[in-house]
Protein backbone atom coordinates (compact mmCIF):
# COMPACT_ATOMS: atom_id res chain seq x y z
CA UNK A 1 0.00 0.00 0.00
CA UNK A 2 1.51 3.43 -1.75
CA UNK A 3 0.57 7.11 -1.91
CA UNK A 4 2.24 9.95 -2.96
CA UNK A 5 1.70 13.92 -2.56
CA UNK A 6 2.45 17.08 -3.82
CA UNK A 7 5.24 18.73 -1.43
CA UNK A 8 4.28 21.98 0.43
CA UNK A 9 6.07 23.42 2.18
CA UNK A 10 10.16 24.18 2.25
CA UNK A 11 12.82 21.48 3.67
CA UNK A 12 16.40 23.51 4.02
CA UNK A 13 18.81 22.78 1.10
CA UNK A 14 20.32 19.33 1.27
CA UNK A 15 23.45 17.93 -0.16
CA UNK A 16 22.70 14.81 -2.42
CA UNK A 17 24.37 12.01 -0.17
CA UNK A 18 22.25 13.63 2.80
CA UNK A 19 18.99 13.41 0.60
CA UNK A 20 19.99 10.03 -0.34
CA UNK A 21 20.55 8.93 3.27
CA UNK A 22 17.13 10.47 4.35
CA UNK A 23 15.16 8.91 1.81
CA UNK A 24 17.04 5.76 3.12
CA UNK A 25 15.77 6.38 6.78
CA UNK A 26 12.18 6.99 5.57
CA UNK A 27 12.06 4.14 3.44
CA UNK A 28 13.02 2.00 6.61
CA UNK A 29 9.96 3.20 8.37
CA UNK A 30 8.03 1.84 5.53
CA UNK A 31 10.21 -1.42 5.84
CA UNK A 32 8.75 -1.43 9.02
CA UNK A 33 5.32 -0.73 8.57
CA UNK A 34 5.12 -3.27 5.73
CA UNK A 35 6.37 -6.43 7.83
CA UNK A 36 4.21 -5.64 10.40
CA UNK A 37 0.94 -5.79 8.67
CA UNK A 38 1.77 -8.28 6.85
CA UNK A 39 3.29 -10.78 9.30
CA UNK A 40 0.42 -11.16 11.01
CA UNK A 41 -0.82 -13.42 7.90
CA UNK A 42 2.23 -15.73 7.49
CA UNK A 43 2.00 -16.22 11.25
CA UNK A 44 -1.93 -16.38 11.73
CA UNK A 45 -2.29 -20.20 12.34
CA UNK A 46 0.25 -19.42 15.63
CA UNK A 47 -1.21 -16.68 16.60
CA UNK A 48 -4.60 -18.64 16.73
CA UNK A 49 -2.45 -21.03 19.25
CA UNK A 50 -1.63 -18.46 21.07
CA UNK A 51 -4.39 -16.74 21.80
CA UNK A 52 -6.56 -19.76 21.79
CA UNK A 53 -9.03 -18.37 19.50
CA UNK A 54 -9.94 -20.08 15.77
CA UNK A 55 -7.90 -19.25 12.58
CA UNK A 56 -11.14 -17.34 11.53
CA UNK A 57 -11.78 -15.49 14.39
CA UNK A 58 -8.01 -14.63 14.46
CA UNK A 59 -8.28 -13.01 11.42
CA UNK A 60 -10.00 -10.14 12.95
CA UNK A 61 -6.59 -9.21 14.40
CA UNK A 62 -5.78 -8.22 10.52
CA UNK A 63 -9.35 -6.38 10.23
CA UNK A 64 -8.63 -4.32 13.90
CA UNK A 65 -5.00 -3.17 12.40
CA UNK A 66 -6.56 -2.38 9.26
CA UNK A 67 -9.88 -0.54 10.85
CA UNK A 68 -7.47 1.58 13.17
CA UNK A 69 -5.02 2.77 9.65
CA UNK A 70 -8.75 3.98 8.25
CA UNK A 71 -9.32 5.93 11.76
CA UNK A 72 -5.56 7.32 12.13
CA UNK A 73 -5.07 8.40 8.40
CA UNK A 74 -7.50 10.61 8.48
CA UNK A 75 -7.40 11.91 12.31
CA UNK A 76 -3.61 12.97 12.03
CA UNK A 77 -3.82 14.21 8.52
CA UNK A 78 -6.43 16.88 9.73
CA UNK A 79 -4.97 17.52 13.13
CA UNK A 80 -1.24 16.87 12.00
CA UNK A 81 -0.64 19.03 9.16
CA UNK A 82 0.66 21.88 11.21
CA UNK A 83 3.06 20.19 13.08
CA UNK A 84 6.76 20.14 12.13
CA UNK A 85 7.30 17.15 9.86
CA UNK A 86 10.19 15.59 11.03
CA UNK A 87 8.58 15.29 14.73
CA UNK A 88 5.60 13.80 14.08
CA UNK A 89 7.71 11.20 11.81
CA UNK A 90 9.43 10.60 14.92
CA UNK A 91 6.66 10.47 17.22
CA UNK A 92 4.73 8.40 14.45
CA UNK A 93 7.31 5.57 14.92
CA UNK A 94 7.36 5.91 18.21
CA UNK A 95 3.67 5.00 18.65
CA UNK A 96 4.06 2.10 16.19
CA UNK A 97 6.43 0.65 18.31
CA UNK A 98 5.07 0.84 21.46
CA UNK A 99 2.27 -0.76 19.90
CA UNK A 100 4.19 -3.24 18.55
CA UNK A 101 5.16 -4.25 21.41
CA UNK A 102 2.10 -4.09 23.29
CA UNK A 103 0.96 -6.96 20.59
CA UNK A 104 3.79 -8.82 21.69
CA UNK A 105 3.00 -8.89 25.53
CA UNK A 106 -0.84 -9.41 24.74
CA UNK A 107 -2.00 -12.09 27.88
CA UNK A 108 -5.64 -12.50 25.80
CA UNK A 109 -6.99 -11.93 22.44
CA UNK A 110 -9.27 -8.81 23.36
CA UNK A 111 -5.57 -7.29 24.71
CA UNK A 112 -4.21 -8.21 21.07
CA UNK A 113 -7.10 -6.79 18.95
CA UNK A 114 -6.76 -3.47 20.56
CA UNK A 115 -3.26 -3.42 20.37
CA UNK A 116 -3.76 -4.31 16.49
CA UNK A 117 -6.02 -1.47 15.95
CA UNK A 118 -3.92 0.95 17.94
CA UNK A 119 -0.98 -0.18 15.92
CA UNK A 120 -2.38 0.49 12.97
CA UNK A 121 -3.26 4.24 13.74
CA UNK A 122 0.00 5.99 12.42
CA UNK A 123 0.08 4.08 9.62
CA UNK A 124 -1.40 5.98 6.69
CA UNK A 125 -0.43 9.65 8.51
CA UNK A 126 3.38 8.13 8.25
CA UNK A 127 3.31 7.44 4.65
CA UNK A 128 1.58 10.61 3.35
CA UNK A 129 4.48 13.07 5.76
CA UNK A 130 7.18 10.47 4.95
CA UNK A 131 6.17 11.47 0.91
CA UNK A 132 6.00 14.80 1.78
CA UNK A 133 9.10 15.18 3.43
CA UNK A 134 11.17 13.16 0.44
CA UNK A 135 9.00 15.77 -2.08
CA UNK A 136 10.70 18.70 -0.17
CA UNK A 137 14.12 17.45 0.49
CA UNK A 138 14.44 16.55 -3.59
CA UNK A 139 15.72 18.54 -6.47
CA UNK A 140 13.44 19.90 -8.92
CA UNK A 141 11.89 16.94 -11.44
CA UNK A 142 13.11 14.40 -9.23
CA UNK A 143 10.31 14.66 -6.32
CA UNK A 144 8.36 11.87 -7.62
CA UNK A 145 11.81 9.04 -7.48
CA UNK A 146 12.31 10.27 -4.09
CA UNK A 147 8.68 9.64 -3.01
CA UNK A 148 8.65 6.15 -4.70
CA UNK A 149 12.32 5.65 -3.05
CA UNK A 150 10.49 5.96 0.36
CA UNK A 151 7.50 3.65 -0.76
CA UNK A 152 9.74 0.87 -1.87
CA UNK A 153 10.60 -0.20 1.96
CA UNK A 154 7.44 -1.39 1.70
CA UNK A 155 8.07 -3.53 -1.63
CA UNK A 156 11.00 -4.92 0.00
CA UNK A 157 9.32 -5.94 3.04
CA UNK A 158 7.42 -7.82 1.54
CA UNK A 159 10.17 -9.49 -0.42
CA UNK A 160 12.71 -9.93 2.51
CA UNK A 161 11.34 -8.50 6.02
CA UNK A 162 7.99 -10.19 5.68
CA UNK A 163 9.07 -13.94 5.06
CA UNK A 164 12.44 -13.40 7.36
CA UNK A 165 9.56 -12.39 10.31
CA UNK A 166 7.33 -15.31 9.28
CA UNK A 167 10.24 -17.74 9.86
CA UNK A 168 11.56 -15.94 13.03
CA UNK A 169 8.03 -16.43 14.34
CA UNK A 170 8.22 -19.90 13.58
CA UNK A 171 11.22 -20.68 15.26
CA UNK A 172 10.89 -18.26 18.29
CA UNK A 173 7.19 -17.80 18.30
CA UNK A 174 5.01 -15.56 16.97
CA UNK A 175 5.58 -12.56 19.74
CA UNK A 176 8.87 -12.28 18.48
CA UNK A 177 8.07 -11.15 15.44
CA UNK A 178 6.28 -8.35 16.69
CA UNK A 179 9.73 -7.50 19.13
CA UNK A 180 11.60 -7.67 15.68
CA UNK A 181 9.47 -5.07 14.36
CA UNK A 182 9.38 -2.68 16.97
CA UNK A 183 13.14 -2.58 17.00
CA UNK A 184 12.89 -1.55 13.12
CA UNK A 185 10.35 1.16 14.27
CA UNK A 186 12.96 2.54 17.40
CA UNK A 187 15.86 2.25 14.43
CA UNK A 188 13.58 4.31 11.93
CA UNK A 189 12.97 7.01 14.51
CA UNK A 190 17.07 7.21 15.20
CA UNK A 191 17.54 7.64 11.10
CA UNK A 192 15.10 10.11 11.04
CA UNK A 193 16.72 12.34 13.51
CA UNK A 194 20.35 11.83 12.45
CA UNK A 195 19.39 12.01 8.69
CA UNK A 196 16.15 14.40 7.78
CA UNK A 197 16.41 17.63 8.44
CA UNK A 198 13.74 19.92 10.15
CA UNK A 199 10.74 20.83 8.15
CA UNK A 200 8.08 22.72 8.42
CA UNK A 201 4.59 21.65 8.13
CA UNK A 202 1.91 23.54 6.22
CA UNK A 203 1.03 26.55 7.55
CA UNK A 204 -1.54 26.96 5.45
CA UNK A 205 -3.47 23.74 6.16
CA UNK A 206 -7.02 24.02 8.10
CA UNK A 207 -9.22 21.20 9.36
CA UNK A 208 -12.35 22.45 6.87
CA UNK A 209 -9.78 23.18 3.92
CA UNK A 210 -8.81 19.60 4.20
CA UNK A 211 -12.67 17.88 5.08
CA UNK A 212 -13.94 19.63 1.96
CA UNK A 213 -12.18 16.27 0.06
CA UNK A 214 -14.85 14.45 1.86
CA UNK A 215 -17.69 16.20 -0.54
CA UNK A 216 -15.75 15.09 -3.89
CA UNK A 217 -18.05 12.75 -5.35
CA UNK A 218 -15.11 11.47 -7.75
CA UNK A 219 -12.99 11.11 -4.85
CA UNK A 220 -15.07 9.58 -2.80
CA UNK A 221 -15.75 6.99 -5.73
CA UNK A 222 -12.28 6.70 -6.25
CA UNK A 223 -11.70 5.27 -2.63
CA UNK A 224 -15.09 2.60 -2.76
CA UNK A 225 -13.36 1.46 -5.76
CA UNK A 226 -9.93 0.77 -3.82
CA UNK A 227 -11.63 -0.31 -0.51
CA UNK A 228 -13.54 -2.82 -2.21
CA UNK A 229 -11.52 -3.88 -5.52
CA UNK A 230 -8.07 -4.60 -3.89
CA UNK A 231 -10.61 -6.44 -1.23
CA UNK A 232 -9.98 -9.84 -2.78
CA UNK A 233 -5.94 -9.68 -2.50
CA UNK A 234 -6.40 -9.83 1.43
CA UNK A 235 -9.20 -12.03 1.41
CA UNK A 236 -6.60 -14.74 -0.23
CA UNK A 237 -3.45 -13.14 1.54
CA UNK A 238 -5.11 -13.04 4.73
CA UNK A 239 -5.00 -16.93 5.47
CA UNK A 240 -2.10 -18.14 2.69
CA UNK A 241 -0.40 -20.09 5.74
CA UNK A 242 -3.59 -22.60 5.95
CA UNK A 243 -4.48 -22.42 2.52
CA UNK A 244 -0.86 -24.05 1.71
CA UNK A 245 -0.19 -26.25 4.16
CA UNK A 246 -3.56 -27.34 5.11
CA UNK A 247 -5.32 -27.32 1.33
CA UNK A 248 -1.64 -27.88 -0.69
CA UNK A 249 -0.39 -30.18 1.53
CA UNK A 250 3.45 -28.26 1.83
CA UNK A 251 5.05 -28.29 5.54
CA UNK A 252 5.48 -24.93 7.30
CA UNK A 253 8.75 -23.77 6.69
CA UNK A 254 7.47 -23.63 2.58
CA UNK A 255 4.84 -20.53 4.17
CA UNK A 256 7.64 -17.72 3.80
CA UNK A 257 8.07 -19.34 0.34
CA UNK A 258 4.43 -17.97 -0.85
CA UNK A 259 4.73 -14.31 1.22
CA UNK A 260 8.12 -13.62 -0.63
CA UNK A 261 6.00 -14.45 -3.62
CA UNK A 262 3.42 -12.25 -2.79
CA UNK A 263 6.38 -9.62 -2.07
CA UNK A 264 8.04 -9.95 -5.19
CA UNK A 265 4.52 -9.59 -7.40
CA UNK A 266 3.97 -6.26 -5.63
CA UNK A 267 6.95 -5.41 -6.72
CA UNK A 268 6.82 -6.53 -10.27
CA UNK A 269 3.44 -4.94 -10.57
CA UNK A 270 4.24 -1.31 -9.21
CA UNK A 271 7.05 -1.30 -12.12
CA UNK A 272 4.04 -2.07 -14.93
CA UNK A 273 1.47 -0.19 -13.25
CA UNK A 274 3.59 2.89 -14.46
CA UNK A 275 4.09 1.89 -18.16
CA UNK A 276 0.07 1.26 -18.02
CA UNK A 277 -0.62 4.48 -16.51
CA UNK A 278 1.01 6.01 -19.72
CA UNK A 279 -0.97 4.47 -21.70
CA UNK A 280 -4.47 5.16 -20.00
CA UNK A 281 -4.88 5.67 -16.04
CA UNK A 282 -8.63 4.29 -16.11
CA UNK A 283 -8.30 1.77 -18.71
CA UNK A 284 -5.26 0.34 -16.44
CA UNK A 285 -7.73 0.10 -13.48
CA UNK A 286 -10.62 -2.18 -16.05
CA UNK A 287 -8.06 -4.26 -17.00
CA UNK A 288 -6.57 -5.03 -13.51
CA UNK A 289 -10.39 -5.70 -12.04
CA UNK A 290 -10.77 -8.14 -15.55
CA UNK A 291 -7.17 -9.92 -14.11
CA UNK A 292 -7.97 -9.63 -10.87
CA UNK A 293 -10.91 -11.85 -11.40
CA UNK A 294 -9.74 -14.56 -13.65
CA UNK A 295 -6.79 -14.66 -11.21
CA UNK A 296 -9.01 -15.36 -8.18
CA UNK A 297 -10.52 -18.45 -10.21
CA UNK A 298 -6.80 -19.59 -10.87
CA UNK A 299 -5.75 -19.16 -7.16
CA UNK A 300 -9.02 -21.46 -6.24
CA UNK A 301 -8.65 -24.15 -8.92
CA UNK A 302 -4.57 -24.52 -8.15
CA UNK A 303 -4.45 -24.54 -4.03
CA UNK A 304 -4.62 -27.85 -3.84
CA UNK A 305 -1.35 -28.65 -5.82
CA UNK A 306 1.08 -27.21 -3.64
CA UNK A 307 3.55 -25.36 -5.33
CA UNK A 308 1.09 -24.99 -9.05
CA UNK A 309 -0.10 -22.23 -6.89
CA UNK A 310 2.95 -20.20 -6.66
CA UNK A 311 2.48 -18.61 -9.74
CA UNK A 312 -1.08 -17.65 -8.99
CA UNK A 313 0.13 -16.14 -5.61
CA UNK A 314 2.53 -14.00 -7.66
CA UNK A 315 -0.15 -12.67 -10.34
CA UNK A 316 -2.14 -11.51 -6.89
CA UNK A 317 0.03 -8.91 -6.09
CA UNK A 318 1.40 -8.15 -9.20
CA UNK A 319 -2.14 -7.52 -10.58
CA UNK A 320 -3.08 -5.83 -7.05
CA UNK A 321 -0.14 -3.26 -7.24
CA UNK A 322 -1.47 -1.99 -10.85
CA UNK A 323 -4.27 -1.57 -9.64
CA UNK A 324 -3.18 0.62 -6.68
CA UNK A 325 -0.89 2.55 -8.28
CA UNK A 326 -3.32 3.56 -11.15
CA UNK A 327 -6.09 4.48 -7.84
CA UNK A 328 -3.70 6.74 -6.66
CA UNK A 329 -3.05 8.70 -9.52
CA UNK A 330 -6.84 9.05 -10.13
CA UNK A 331 -6.88 9.56 -6.91
CA UNK A 332 -4.50 12.98 -7.19
CA UNK A 333 -6.42 14.05 -10.45
CA UNK A 334 -9.73 14.58 -8.60
CA UNK A 335 -8.94 15.49 -4.98
CA UNK A 336 -8.40 19.11 -5.71
CA UNK A 337 -6.78 20.76 -2.90
CA UNK A 338 -6.98 18.38 -0.16
CA UNK A 339 -4.02 16.39 -1.39
CA UNK A 340 -2.51 15.55 1.96
CA UNK A 341 -6.04 13.96 3.33
CA UNK A 342 -6.32 12.41 0.03
CA UNK A 343 -2.67 10.84 0.15
CA UNK A 344 -3.78 9.63 3.76
CA UNK A 345 -7.23 8.77 2.59
CA UNK A 346 -5.90 6.13 0.02
CA UNK A 347 -4.50 4.19 2.94
CA UNK A 348 -7.52 4.19 4.57
CA UNK A 349 -9.24 2.58 1.43
CA UNK A 350 -6.66 0.21 0.84
CA UNK A 351 -6.23 -0.30 4.25
CA UNK A 352 -10.65 -0.85 4.44
CA UNK A 353 -9.84 -3.33 1.52
CA UNK A 354 -7.54 -5.53 3.70
CA UNK A 355 -10.64 -5.66 6.45
CA UNK A 356 -13.41 -6.08 4.58
CA UNK A 357 -11.51 -8.67 2.94
CA UNK A 358 -10.09 -10.86 6.00
CA UNK A 359 -13.86 -10.74 7.68
CA UNK A 360 -15.37 -12.02 4.58
CA UNK A 361 -12.61 -14.19 3.95
CA UNK A 362 -13.44 -15.10 7.92
CA UNK A 363 -17.23 -15.68 7.38
CA UNK A 364 -16.63 -17.55 3.97
CA UNK A 365 -14.37 -20.44 6.25
CA UNK A 366 -16.45 -20.23 9.69
CA UNK A 367 -19.12 -21.34 7.37
CA UNK A 368 -17.57 -24.34 6.64
CA UNK A 369 -16.87 -24.32 2.57
CA UNK A 370 -12.65 -24.51 3.30
CA UNK A 371 -9.96 -22.10 2.80
CA UNK A 372 -10.53 -22.07 -0.88
CA UNK A 373 -13.29 -20.19 -0.79
CA UNK A 374 -11.72 -17.27 0.39
CA UNK A 375 -10.48 -16.88 -3.44
CA UNK A 376 -14.31 -16.58 -5.06
CA UNK A 377 -14.39 -13.98 -2.53
CA UNK A 378 -11.63 -12.10 -4.49
CA UNK A 379 -13.64 -12.52 -7.60
CA UNK A 380 -16.69 -11.19 -6.18
CA UNK A 381 -15.14 -8.28 -5.05
CA UNK A 382 -13.22 -7.86 -8.13
CA UNK A 383 -16.44 -7.40 -10.11
CA UNK A 384 -17.80 -5.11 -7.41
CA UNK A 385 -14.95 -2.49 -7.62
CA UNK A 386 -15.26 -2.77 -11.47
CA UNK A 387 -18.39 -1.91 -11.25
CA UNK A 388 -17.73 0.83 -8.63
CA UNK A 389 -15.27 2.56 -11.52
CA UNK A 390 -17.87 2.86 -14.22
CA UNK A 391 -20.46 4.15 -11.47
CA UNK A 392 -17.79 6.97 -11.16
CA UNK A 393 -17.29 7.40 -14.97
CA UNK A 394 -20.70 7.66 -15.96
CA UNK A 395 -21.01 10.20 -13.13
CA UNK A 396 -17.87 11.63 -14.74
CA UNK A 397 -19.43 11.88 -18.34
CA UNK A 398 -22.79 13.15 -16.96
CA UNK A 399 -20.89 16.24 -15.56
CA UNK A 400 -19.02 17.00 -18.60
CA UNK A 401 -22.31 16.73 -20.64
CA UNK A 402 -24.28 18.85 -18.63
CA UNK A 403 -24.89 22.66 -19.53
CA UNK A 404 -22.97 25.53 -18.08
CA UNK A 405 -24.46 28.59 -16.68
CA UNK A 406 -22.10 30.18 -19.41
CA UNK A 407 -23.29 28.05 -22.07
CA UNK A 408 -26.50 28.85 -21.35
CA UNK A 409 -25.94 32.54 -21.64
CA UNK A 410 -24.32 31.79 -24.81
CA UNK A 411 -27.21 29.83 -26.36
CA UNK A 412 -29.94 32.72 -24.86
Amino acid sequence: MTTTAPATGTAPAVAGRHVTLAVLALAVGGFAIGTTEFVTMGLLPQIADGVNVSIPQAGHIISAYALGVVVGAPLIAVFGARLPRRALLVWLMAAYGAFNLLSAVAPSYDVLLVARFLDGLPHGAYFGVASLVAASLAPPGRQGRAVASVMLGLSVANVVGVPAATWLGQLAGWRAAYVATASIAVATMLMVLLFVPSCPGDPQATGRRELLFFRNGQAMLTLLAGAVGFGGLFAVYSYIAPTVTDVGGLPEATVPVFTAAFGVGMVAGTWLAGRLAEWSVFRSLILSGVASFFVMFLVWALAPYGWWLLPAIFLVTAIGSVLVVNLQLRLMSVSGEAQTLGAAMNHASLNLANALGAWLGGVVIAAGYGYRAPALVGAALSVLGIAVLFWSAAIHRRDQEAPTPASEASRS
